[in-house]
């Protein structure tokens, strides 16, 4: 899966049948900013220009622009899968930095 990126925002896009449009939203922010185009890249270009425009009006407004994604996650697992994860410590690991490597992992062979 491919997805529309410009300085850290992440775009969530939908089709409109009714407006035949793409429609988009920049995704992982409480701020709601949406963008529109004919074409993908008329959906590129407005997406741009919507966070840019965004990053604008919050230096005007002094106040800082919300980041999509902070990097922490915080996730409820089955006790038996917590212990599963917990010997990743036996091959020197942290259950952070596994989880990480293998998320990454699985995310590069599901792009390829």
């Amino acid at each position: 899966m491919n997805t529309m990126t410009h300085k850290g925002y992440a775009a969530r896009i939908e089709y409109s049948d009714e407006d035949s449009c793409f429609i988009g939203h920049i995704a992982g922010i409480n701020d709601i900013i949406g963008f529109h185009g004919d074409s993908v890249a008329q959906l590129r270009t407005a997406f741009e220009e919507a966070v840019e425009d965004y990053l604008e009006t919050c230096e005007k407004l002094n106040r800082p622009p919300q980041k999509p994604y902070s990097g922490n996650l915080m996730l409820r697992l089955p006790p038996e899968v917590h212990a599963a994860i917990a010997t990743a410590e036996v091959s020197g690991k942290s259950i952070n930095q596994w989880t990480t490597d293998t998320l990454a992992d699985i995310l590069q062979t599901q792009s390829s």
